[in-house]
């Protein structure tokens, strides 16, 4: 408890010097505007249902409908303002920083593996994103401090996010078919949460977006749309740097100043402990805090604990019909963990790929090397990309799954209908 609450302390501090400037050092922790939010509410709320009251006319209605509400204002800076809206209001939390306190990061610059290798460890966690064979890395002793790139890659515009909140690092297509056709939309940080969960907003037309769903949950402009995903990885930085020796990786030349590296969140990720500014209930399936990997498509969703992969390192599922396996490999840092990132235990590395290749199945197993696996059927070894490095298989790619790894609590609150593959 001394420790929580001095964790608060500290992260109230930060937020608080956050509001006094124009590049604030902060995080979404903090006091925020209401100092009892970061509280936990032990007896929780229901988390709303967008499909609640789906056949109501006045309910949709209101939700298609915005009153008093001016364009290059958010909803909560007008006094009169009723936004079209898919969740409730009153859900949509306060982190502390006002919109954009947490920088996103709108002009990217890179460097090579080998200058990254000046500064990153082996265990080092980065986000890996592959378009097209441009793949660009994103180490999240950054993206702690962002949250957001908008970036292009492999020329497709992509917004790339890390909310350490829920451990979610996940890679949206930005372009969207709008009302006037497609439009290309930049995102920045609100300020605000919704089940923990970091909310995007386009500065285009300033409506609210979930950063787990990539939903627009507030505003009237793509109220309800989801922006597509893109398959990303979080790896250590050896991996990717066997794996891709010529990838691109943020570099720390991001024209703001912030202790890159350093966790503001030590010991965030402790089993047993609650989740920050969350006012949804906690599915007591599992415990809030566990590390999981996640899969969906459409209503069909897959929760494989981190516990069980660590022991089986292939764990083999059906999502909507489709055999899916799920693999881990020893080799990245807990960015959660301690006060240098790097210094973190060792939460490994996963990966997803449809089980089959050209309609014959691929029963992957693990080898005795920590990051390969074997296709029981063919011999031939595959590694963390899907890549099959030898056997008739040579040179073959299995598809790649958008899958996440995250915590339980939030998963089980947009996905409550989940099915569990624990020990």
């Amino acid at each position: 408890m001394r420790q929580l609450l001095s964790m608060l302390a500290v992260l109230g501090v930060v937020a608080a010097a956050c509001s006094a400037g124009p590049e604030p050092s902060s995080n979404d922790v903090g006091a925020g505007d209401d100092p009892a939010a970061t509280e936990q509410d032990d007896a929780g709320v229901d988390a709303p249902d967008p499909q609640e009251d789906a056949d109501d006319p006045l309910a949709d209605a209101i939700r298609t409908q915005s009153f008093g509400c001016v364009e290059d204002s958010f909803y909560w800076e007008v006094d009169t303002c009723q936004p079209a809206t898919l969740i409730d209001l009153d859900e949509i939390i306060a982190g502390g920083p006002p919109p954009d306190g947490i920088p996103p990061i709108d002009d990217p610059a890179f460097e090579s593996v080998g200058a990254a290798d000046e500064w990153l460890t082996d265990d080092s966690p980065v986000m890996v994103v592959d378009v097209d064979d441009d793949v660009r890395a994103y180490p999240l002793a950054i993206l702690t401090w962002h949250e957001i790139v908008n970036d292009t890659v492999g020329g497709v515009p992509l917004v790339v996010s890390y909310c350490p909140l829920c451990n979610s690092a996940l890679v949206f297509d930005r372009r969207i078919d709008g009302p006037d056709g497609e439009e290309v939309l930049d995102f920045g940080t609100s300020g605000r949460l919704y089940l923990s969960n970091l909310i995007m907003y386009d500065r285009q037309h300033r409506n609210l977006w979930t950063q787990f769903e990539g939903q627009g949950v507030v505003g009237e402009r793509f109220l309800g749309e989801r922006l597509d995903r893109v398959p990303a990885w979080l790896f250590g930085f050896g991996e990717l740097a066997d794996l891709h020796p010529d990838a691109q990786v943020l570099s720390r030349d991001t024209g703001a100043s912030r202790p890159y590296g350093t966790n503001p969140y030590v010991g965030y990720d402790t089993e047993g402990r609650a989740p920050f500014l969350f006012r949804g209930e906690i599915d007591d399936r599992e415990s809030a805090m566990a590390r999981m990997v996640g899969l969906a498509d459409g209503d069909d969703a897959v929760a494989v604990l981190l516990d069980r992969l660590v022991e089986d390192r292939v764990v083999t599922v059906d999502v909507a019909d489709r055999p899916v396996a799920v693999v881990w490999a020893p080799g990245q840092s807990s960015a959660l963990d301690t006060e240098v990132i790097d210094d973190g235990r060792d939460v490994g590395q996963t990966a997803a790929f449809v089980a089959a290749l050209d309609g014959e199945p691929i029963e992957l197993e693990p080898t005795d090397e920590d990051r390969r696996f074997r296709d029981a059927r063919s011999g031939s070894t595959f590694d963390l990309r899907g890549r099959a490095l030898d056997g008739p298989l040579e040179g073959r790619h299995l598809e790649a799954v958008a899958h996440d790894d995250t915590f339980w609590f939030v998963w089980a609150a947009f996905k409550p209908h989940t099915e569990v593959v624990a020990s």
